[in-house]
């Protein structure tokens, strides 16, 4: 096991911060160093939904060898953990993290076998019909799957029966109107316009036809998770852009106390 993926136990800070975040209903993730998640993080804790989505994807889908393409995958944090804890073969894909930089990250983790970084934007991905026995997307889909016409054009990218699961941010019910809640409407962003609900999400899934739609569900407690990590990069990423983020972002879920604002995942199974 990698030294640098795996628990630093080296002073105080460390300690403090590993028992702060100590989850036991994410043991794979409580074994993961984390300052290097907290360095390598780009939003909510990527590898708490991963594992929150793995069960559900299955591990007749994470399966020893499987392809798997990690889709918006950030500093590919998300690719070396189902690496890692599923020995599966990821193409982990980014637009914004050029592939030399996580080329660098998966090869200091010790998965450079088994992590191939690539550099391409979501709908304009450079592999062929089938190629893949799974799609994941942790904090990403929301941003560029909300077309009617992606989904069936995405997953004619999986084999025949393979299974697409994604984690988005979302609301407990879909807003109506043109005004987003009272209570949120001074952190309301214009891209928060792409959480939806589990009801939309499913809907949204099933009526293009291109996928049996397997689970669609709300975490239960999920904000809880979100304001605690947001309120430790408020305080500990050596990165002020994500500081000031996260505080922005955990007044919001804060003043929200899961009325509103959680996590869906969604799994669906190519027909």
């Amino acid at each position: 096991m990698p030294d640098d993926i795996t628990p630093s136990m080296t002073g105080p800070s460390n300690e403090d911060l590993t028992r702060r975040l100590t989850q036991a209903r994410y043991p794979r993730s409580n074994s993961y160093d984390v300052r290097w998640v907290i360095e390598n993080q780009m939003g909510p804790n990527a590898l708490w939904l991963l594992e929150w989505l793995a069960p559900a994807l299955g591990l007749d889908t994470l399966r020893p060898c499987a392809r798997v393409l990690d889709l918006g995958c950030g500093r590919a944090m998300t690719s070396v953990f189902l690496a890692r804890e599923y020995d599966v073969q990821v193409t982990a894909a980014d637009l914004w993290v050029k592939p030399d930089e996580n080329a660098k990250r998966i090869a200091e983790a010790g998965f450079a076998d088994r992590v191939l970084p690539v550099h391409t934007e979501a709908h304009d991905l450079p592999f062929a019909e089938g190629s893949f026995d799974a799609i994941v997307s942790i904090d990403a889909y929301q941003y560029f799957g909300t077309n009617d016409l992606y989904l069936p054009t995405l997953t004619r990218l999986l084999k025949p029966g393979g299974r697409i699961g994604v984690v988005v941010p979302a609301m407990r019910e879909e807003i109506e109107g043109v005004e987003p809640p009272a209570h949120l409407k001074q952190w309301w962003q214009p891209d928060f316009w792409c959480f939806h609900s589990a009801d939309w999400w499913r809907r949204h899934w099933t009526r293009g036809g291109a996928v049996e739609v397997e689970t669609a569900d709300w975490q239960p407690d999920g904000w809880k998770d979100w304001l605690l990590w947001c309120d430790v990069i408020a305080e500990e990423s050596p990165e002020e852009f994500h500081r000031t983020m996260a505080r922005d972002v955990g007044e919001m879920v804060r003043a929200d106390q899961g009325r509103s604002l959680g996590f869906v995942r969604l799994v669906g199974r190519r027909k």
